[in-house]
Order: C-alpha cells, then sequence, then structure tokens
C-alpha cells in the first residue's frame, strides 16, 4: 500500500497556557515544562468534528489531483464521534458528496495505525483501490476541564491519508493488552426505566506515571520490532513520526534510540495531544513544509487507550 496524499484540518479557537491559568490552579511554565506544550486548538462555535475531517480529505484529494468519486471506502479513527450513529465516517462522507461504504473505528491514540493496516488488508484482498483513512478527534468533549492534571494535554485536530495499491507500507506490528484502567472515559447509562443501575458519565481520566512507562517502553519494543521486519538500523530511518502525547515521552524515546532532535519531527507544542489525529497531522504538515518528501523512510510509532499500540515502517 502506498500513501498517495495527506490532509489536515485545525479548529479555529487557539487556547494558551495562559488561558487555562485563568481557570485552572496551573502556570504557562509548569505545563511547558511537564508536557512541552504551549497551546492547542479546540472546536468551538458552528465547528463540528465532521467538518474539520471533511476540510482534511478536501486538502489530501486536492493534493491528489483526484475527487471524492475516486475513493472507494472511508474508515474513520475516532474514540468520541460525533454522534453515537451514524458514524462520523457516514457524516463526513455526507459533506463531501461521497456514497461509498464509511466505517468507525476506535483503537485510542494508536487508531491511525489500526486503520491503515485495515485499508493495506482491504487493498491488497483486492475489494477496493483507495481508502481514506480520516482522524478526526475531538478529544475536549471528553475531557474533565476541572482536572489540570489532564485538560492541559489535549487538543481536537483530524488528519487524513490517501491510501491505493502500492508497495510503500513496508511493514505493521499491532497490539493490545486489554487493560482500560489506567486510560478512559465513560459515556452515561440513558435512562432506561427497567435499569435499575444507570451508569454516570465519567469524563477523561488517565494515571500519567502508568501510561509514561507503558508508552516508552512498548515504542522502543514496537519500533525495535518493525525494524527488524525490514531489516533496517536505527541510522536508516529518515524520521520516527510518534504519536504526539508528552515531550517528555517523545524525549525519553529519542534518547534510548541514540537519535537527533532533527529525526523526531513535533507539533504537540501548538497541538497539544490530539488522539489518534496526531500523527497524520504531523505527515501533512510536513509535506507542507518540505521537512517529508518521496523516498523518505519513515517510522511510526503510537500508544494508546486499550491499551493499545503500534508501529509501522512506511517509505512516502
Amino acid at each position: 500500500m502506498n500513501i498517495r496524499a495527506l490532509g489536515h484540518a485545525l479548529p479555529q479557537k487557539i487556547v494558551t497556557n495562559r488561558d487555562l491559568a485563568q481557570i485552572l490552579d496551573t502556570s504557562d511554565e509548569w505545563i511547558q515544562t511537564h508536557t512541552g506544550i504551549r497551546s492547542r486548538r479546540i472546536l468551538s462555535g458552528e465547528e463540528t468534528i465532521s467538518g474539520l475531517g471533511a476540510q482534511a480529505v478536501q486538502m489530501a484529494l486536492t493534493r491528489a489531483g483526484l475527487t471524492i468519486a475516486d475513493v472507494d471506502y472511508i474508515l474513520c479513527s475516532t474514540v468520541r464521534g460525533e454522534m453515537f450513529f451514524p458514524s462520523t465516517a457516514c457524516l463526513i462522507a455526507q459533506k463531501l458528496g461521497a456514497t461509498c461504504p464509511c466505517l468507525d473505528i476506535n483503537a485510542g491514540c494508536t487508531g491511525f495505525l489500526y486503520a491503515l493496516d485495515l485499508a493495506d488488508a482491504m487493498i491488497a484482498a483486492g475489494k477496493v483501490d483507495r481508502v481514506l483513512v480520516v482522524c478526526a478527534e475531538q478529544i475536549s468533549k471528553v475531557t474533565d476541564w476541572t482536572d489540570r492534571s489532564t485538560c492541559v494535554l489535549f487538543g481536537d485536530a483530524a488528519g487524513v491519508a490517501l491510501c491505493e495499491r502500492g508497495e510503500n507500507l513496508k511493514t505493521v506490528r499491532l497490539s493490545a493488552e486489554s487493560d482500560p484502567e489506567p486510560l478512559h472515559a465513560w459515556p452515561s447509562g440513558g435512562n432506561c426505566p427497567f435499569d435499575d443501575h444507570i451508569a454516570k458519565e465519567h469524563l477523561l481520566y488517565m494515571n500519567g506515571q502508568e501510561i509514561f512507562k507503558f508508552a516508552v517502553t512498548r515504542s522502543l519494543r514496537d519500533i525495535g520490532m518493525v525494524l527488524d521486519d525490514c531489516g533496517l538500523t536505527v541510522d536508516a530511518v529518515d524520521s520516527f513520526v510518534l504519536h504526539q502525547a508528552n515531550r517528555r515521552i517523545l524525549d525519553a524515546v529519542r534518547t534510548r534510540l541514540k537519535q537527533s532532535a532533527e529525526k523526531f519531527p513535533i507539533n504537540i507544542t501548538t497541538h497539544g495531544n490530539t488522539s489518534s489525529a496526531c500523527i497524520p497531522v504531523l505527515l501533512s504538515e510536513m509535506v507542507e513544509d518540505g521537512r517529508l518528501r518521496r523516498g523518505q523512510t519513515l517510522v511510526l510509532s503510537a500508544f494508546g487507550a486499550g491499551l493499545t499500540t503500534g508501529a509501522a515502517v512506511l517509505q512516502y
């Protein structure tokens, strides 16, 4: 499978650390020191995550010189869809005038890699020629904005990869430990009159220390496995594009791999953690500013709720 084009879209509203310091017992210095984040984008007003996803798709289609009629399937990775149903993929398709099959998946922040693997399988099976992988995330809707330890981390965004037949996705490794405790959120249980135990909504909870250790350990493990799959050394990789969860995690992985900061691109500084959208948004921005060029070898790595992880080797 090849990635023919990438796209991204961000909400209009910028929320800085100083904005958060007005409503929380925190400071710009503390947030930057502990996370590497200065600001994040938040959906507001009439903006919707399906609208953001459609904008990102249109960027990818324009870059590819294609129209939505050239797409055979839309896969949307999202941890909190715009509606319970229909799927966010269907809502994005409606905005684009698409009539192809649509499906949402949820693998937490690892969703982009899970979706790439699914797209690759569908293309390899001959069922489709082109798949739009859309990561449309509105984490602001599940964040507890009274919890200063978590709400400072997250932002909203949409990123897209237009996938088609080819040989440039060299390998993908996925895993799931099936442990919800360290990172989770609960929806409301509704108002069924026949249920004597109606669960209340519980917003995002994260055990930061446990997730930090898990992320660093599993990223190093997964990166090592995909490099071994392809017979590559770390020095043969042009860029390591990791899930943008926390600058400390990125630095810890980079230090252990003994690689330069230039090979670990980031956008967490201005975007925060945008869940599964992190990697495709960053890749699209790298195309935009010339850091990502055809023929470069990339290693992608992500981790998230589930607990899920994934890594891939991709020649762009």
